[in-house]
């Protein structure tokens, strides 16, 4: 059977349209997510902007971590939020080993609240559902944490 250079040459420019195309899509997506910073980035800029942080500590080896990467933080109204009323800190526990010790991580992944001057809120341990990240972002950024427990003001948002 013989080949006809020109229906290679056609192939072979068909599957790098589609190779540039979900590249263009991955890199499109990834922008519209969560606009992480570094630790230290993040604090001067928390402190300027008067926002608070939501740091989240991950392992690349960590299941649960990547689950949460790809159900939570890449929801649209998840990330939007996050952009919107925080910033978004994540670190890696192994290779910035100080800082897990410095926050106590004990098990990842681990989602901390700080206020503007990175004084400790507040956090949760492990994979949370994006149903229930949403209501405990809100809940941190009214302050309504200082009023009453996440129980009652879930109660209330109910209402």
């Amino acid at each position: 059977m013989k080949i006809n250079p020109r229906n290679t040459a056609a192939i072979a420019l068909i599957a790098v349209c589609l190779l540039l195309s979900t590249a263009a899509a991955a890199i499109s997506a990834e922008d519209a997510g969560v606009k992480w910073r570094s630790y230290d980035e993040g604090l001067k800029l928390a402190k300027a902007k008067k926002k608070k942080i939501f740091l989240n500590f991950y392992a690349d080896w960590c299941h649960y971590c990547s689950v949460m990467k790809a159900e939570t933080f890449s929801q649209p109204h998840i990330s939007n939020y996050l952009n919107e009323h925080y910033v978004p800190v994540r670190v890696n526990s192994d290779r910035r080993p100080h800082l897990a010790k410095e926050y106590q991580v004990r098990g990842l992944p681990l989602s901390i609240f700080l206020d503007e001057n990175a004084k400790n809120i507040g956090s949760q341990p492990g994979f949370i559902a994006p149903e229930q990240f949403l209501p405990l972002l809100k809940y941190v950024y009214t302050d309504s944490y200082k009023k009453m427990n996440f129980r009652a003001f879930l109660d209330q948002s109910a209402n």
